[in-house]
């Protein structure tokens, strides 16, 4: 089992392990409208083992995050290529949402892009989830556009970022 990253109540939020994808994936798929390739996921925990995290609860997996590295242009400033992270998912079930699990993933998150020496991370999120919306914000995250219809139901998404 992998290192404890940190304990919330009875939840321990640690790296995520090759026979936890399962259980990710079938988190997503509960969760998410959105979903990805088994391959994917994989891919992810292969290229950037350090922010994709899990939260174990008796030893079940009932939340996830998992992010990426990318260059590009900054969110923050008009010139400049930078390399940042980027949020691909975050999901945590229903019945265990509301006790700190979404804030302990990402921050954990951000760390294993921030061991990457990024300049910056970013995510989007759909508009209409103002809990997560304001989650982000907590954290320190700021909007800076709005993608219109980015969802395939038309939805518009808010695109968040934070500076390192």
């Amino acid at each position: 089992m992998c290192a404890v990253l940190k304990k919330v109540e009875e939840y321990i939020i640690r790296r995520c392990e090759e026979k936890d994808l399962p259980a990710v994936i079938d988190i997503n798929l509960k969760t998410l409208p959105e979903h990805y390739s088994d391959y994917f996921f994989l891919s992810l925990l292969k290229e950037l083992p350090e922010a994709f995290i899990v939260a174990d609860y008796q030893d079940k997996i009932v939340g996830y995050i998992m992010c990426k590295i990318e260059f590009g242009f900054s969110n923050f400033r008009k010139l400049g290529f930078v390399k940042k992270g980027h949020v691909v998912s975050v999901a945590v079930l229903e019945e265990h949402r509301g006790k700190g699990i979404g804030e302990a993933l990402m921050l954990e998150g951000m760390k294993g892009v921030l061991e990457r020496k990024s300049d910056e991370i970013y995510l989007e999120v759909r508009a209409s989830n103002q809990q997560a919306v304001n989650l982000y914000n907590k954290i320190g995250f700021q909007i800076k556009s709005k993608l219109r219809a980015y969802y395939r139901d038309g939805e518009d998404a808010l695109l968040m970022s934070k500076e390192f």
